[in-house]
Formats: structure tokens, sequence, C-alpha cells
């Protein structure tokens, strides 16, 4: 049986319901085996979701929409990729593990809020501009399955930032220790 067809805002809205599914679950898990599957299923999703959106919906809107919700979404992505980048390589027993996790969990919720905004979220804007929904979703399902083939084959990779410059940090790794600088850009390429 094929899959459903989906339009674009449908797909989307599709992706956000099962990723707050899966953060929900992982605030319920018992045990490391099954929380450091539902970290690795939350930010496959993500990777995939914030990819799909970038590379096609997000264009697509350039010009249609309110530019500040278009700029925005740009910086909440790229703020919920360093975490997941930071999730990808942690330990999970590492003291901020599940702190990254939830601080992840309510970026991603603030940036569903925007976009399924009834009357002046993205998602509304959007078709109200007439965007070709059918056509978007289309294209996203294709790359969707694309990426996830990608990631099967491959592994998720290191996120990329738009909006992000890498400039350089300090990890302070505890009381009295000494700083020792990193380059956020390097984890996030």
């Amino acid at each position: 049986m094929a899959a459903k067809r989906l339009d674009a805002i449908a797909l989307l809205k599709a992706d956000h319901r099962k990723v707050e599914d899966l953060f929900a679950k992982f605030e319920s898990a018992k045990g490391a085996d099954r929380k450091a599957k539902l970290a690795q299923e939350i930010c496959t999703e993500l990777t995939v979701h914030t990819t799909i959106e970038e590379e096609i919906f997000y264009p697509a809107c350039k010009g249609k929409i309110e530019e500040d919700l278009l700029a925005e979404a740009y910086v909440e992505h790229d703020g919920a990729k360093v975490l997941l980048g930071e999730i990808e390589v942690g330990n999970l027993d590492g003291e901020f593990y599940d702190a990254k996790v939830k601080v992840l969990s309510e970026q991603i919720k603030h940036h569903v809020k925007e976009e399924e905004r009834r009357a002046e979220g993205m998602f509304a804007e959007a078709k109200a501009a007439g965007l070709p929904m059918d056509d978007l979703g289309d294209r996203m399902a294709a790359r969707k399955k694309e990426l996830l083939a990608e990631i099967k084959k491959s592994g998720l990779q290191a996120p990329q930032t738009r909006t992000f410059i890498g400039s350089p940090l300090k990890h302070n790794t505890g009381a009295g220790a000494k700083d020792t600088a990193i380059v956020a850009a390097m984890a996030l390429r």
C-alpha cells in the first residue's frame, strides 16, 4: 500500500507530533539503553526535519512570508543543532545529558509554536501566500526518504549551522579546573 500523500504543512506537523512523542517517551524512560535509543531517534528525526525545512520549505517561503519569521526559524534551528551535536556525541551518564535533551525539547516546543500559530505563524502565512503545498510536500517527502536512507547507511553527520559563525568558546570542566578553548564550529563543521 502506498504511503498517504501529505502536503507540506501536514508533513511538517506530523514530524512535530512524532518528535513531541519521542521527547515525552525519553522523559519517562527508564534504563540507559532505552534512553539512548530514544535520543538517537530524536536526533535523527530533528536532523531530517531541519534539513527538509531549510532545503525546501524555507526557500519557498522567502519573499512570501514575514522575513523575521524566517530569520528566527533559521537561528532556532542552529540553536537546536548545537544541542543535537552535543547529544549525539554525549555520554548518557554525563552530568548534563538529560538536561540537554530537556532544553532541546523546550526549544523545539517554542519553535513549533512559532510555526503553527493560527493566524500569524509561518505555516499560516505560507498557506495564505498560496505556496504550492502539495508540490512542496512531495519534494520534502522524497528528500526525507533520501536522508533517512543516507543516515541508515552512514550514520548521523555533524550538524551544519547556517547562522552561527562558530565563535571560540571556553569549556570549564569543573571547579578549579583549567579552562581550555574549544571551537564550537569544529563540532558543527
